[in-house]
């Protein structure tokens, strides 16, 4: 039987009990992943990235992506967009245009996150950035990506603060007016991975953004990040909301799938949709198990939060 005729028959199966009926664990799993109610579009934009649905789907992320969609899922993020090779790049596009998915976040290839500090105020470094925006616009084309990550770098350690600041803000300036006629918007991410890393806070990358001044360059709020550095999560985006252009999401501690940690996600993405945030909220995360009892446990956390 093809995939789709199954699912439609499958609606019929709403609402019964798939642990009462002698199935094996897998079948369980595979039956609650393809009933009508698990394939409704979820409220918000969540976006899995490559291998969260691999044991289902396999290791092609074409076949993936799909999977993805008849799960739900409207988005996808891949940070290493910029590693495939072109004629990837574009068949991913097509076939998010075909299924009227939208492609999240890429990182701009400058690096790794501490690499050729913008803070510094070098040239050089300051060339590899612009040479990586460039470039991004290009591979932006051919995924049909809107938004892609920036981490200004270190923090350097023998200039006064304001300084860097200024220098960040001079660097990014020169990405966003490679962006900007493309339509294209940078999101700096604030990270907890390390006190070297220059841009750590929301308010921080808030008054940066507001320097920038540029449609092209806003906030990427990354809650577990900011769960770790700052906490009082919602409060700070309220403050920052004019800044702030896309959203990420894992549980703390563990990083993991919602539900496993501390944060209250049902009640943070309520307050997102009743924003009116229209943008991705990509899975930055890990998931607690592996195999297909992961997949499930990840579908399974994720219309948990999303029953707000």
């Amino acid at each position: 039987m093809k995939r789709s005729d199954f699912l439609k028959n499958s609606s019929l199966l709403v609402g019964a009990s798939l642990f009462s009926n002698g199935l094996s664990a897998k079948d369980q799993s595979s039956n609650l992943m393809d009933t009508n109610a698990a394939n409704q579009p979820f409220k918000l934009n969540y976006a899995p990235h490559q291998g969260m649905f691999s044991a289902s789907a396999g290791k092609n992320f074409l076949d993936e992506i799909q999977y993805m969609y008849d799960l739900g899922f409207r988005g996808i993020e891949d940070n290493g967009m910029p590693g495939r090779s072109e004629d990837e790049q574009k068949k991913i596009g097509d076939l998010l245009a075909k299924l009227g998915m939208t492609m999240g976040v890429f990182v701009v290839p400058k690096g790794g996150n501490g690499a050729n500090s913008l803070a510094a105020g070098k040239q050089e470094f300051v060339d590899i950035f612009t040479k990586g925006c460039r470039e991004s616009v290009e591979i932006a084309k051919r995924c049909n990506a809107k938004h892609v990550t920036v981490v200004p770098g270190d923090y350097v350690r023998n200039l006064p603060i304001g300084v860097q600041t200024a220098n960040v803000v001079e660097g990014l300036r020169k990405g966003a007016e490679i962006f900007e006629p493309h339509g294209i918007t940078m999101v700096l991410e604030p990270l907890s991975d390390t006190p070297d890393l220059f841009l750590r806070f929301t308010d921080q990358t808030y008054e940066i953004c507001k320097a920038v001044n540029s449609p092209s360059c806003k906030i990427l709020y990354d809650v577990y990040h900011q769960q770790k550095n700052e906490g009082n999560l919602i409060p700070l985006m309220d403050m920052c909301w004019s800044e702030i252009g896309y959203i990420q999401v894992g549980d703390n501690p563990g990083r993991k799938e919602p539900t496993t940690g501390e944060i209250n996600y049902k009640n943070l993405f309520k307050w997102l949709y009743e924003k009116g945030y229209k943008g991705v909220v990509g899975m930055e995360h890990g998931m607690s198990k592996s195999g297909k009892q992961g997949e499930e446990a990840l579908v399974k956390a994720y219309r948990e939060v999303d029953s707000f």
